[in-house]
């Protein structure tokens, strides 16, 4: 018996069609389910695949303040400029860098419209303990 992965993440969203402008045109996530008004879970939703990974967005009440806790996908540091440029474009709030330890990887912060916040991450975990441990 073992977890093998995972599945899904779920956020909930005040508005499905802002969530899926952001995931699709700002991060090229693919969007492959609307439930359009036939709800087979708590409310309407729509499902993307970003980078492997299937998201699930969902109509409901959002986080009320904003978090450090975040969902990080890995890309490749030369496309993070094309990546801010494109959200950018969209009105999202991009962060200030945290301060870096060299050798961590680079990583662009932001928030979408509903206060979750995202990371994207030029890096490996082996990296990372390879530079912590130096």
């Amino acid at each position: 018996m073992a977890i093998d992965g995972i599945s899904h993440v779920t956020f909930l969203v005040r508005d499905l069609d802002r969530m899926a402008t952001f995931l699709c045109d700002g991060l090229g996530a693919k969007e492959v389910y609307d439930s359009q008004g036939e709800n087979f879970s708590l409310s309407r939703e729509k499902f993307f695949v970003l980078g492997g990974v299937w998201i699930a967005a969902m109509e409901g009440s959002p986080p009320a303040e904003r978090t450090y806790r975040h969902l990080a996908f890995k890309v490749d540091e030369a496309d993070l400029p094309l990546f801010e440029q494109r959200l950018r474009r969209l009105g999202v709030d991009i962060r200030p860098p945290r301060s870096r330890v060299e050798g961590e990887g680079a990583s662009l912060y932001f928030y979408d419209f509903d206060n979750h916040l995202y990371e994207l991450h030029a890096g490996t975990l082996e990296e990372r303990v390879a530079c912590y441990r130096r």
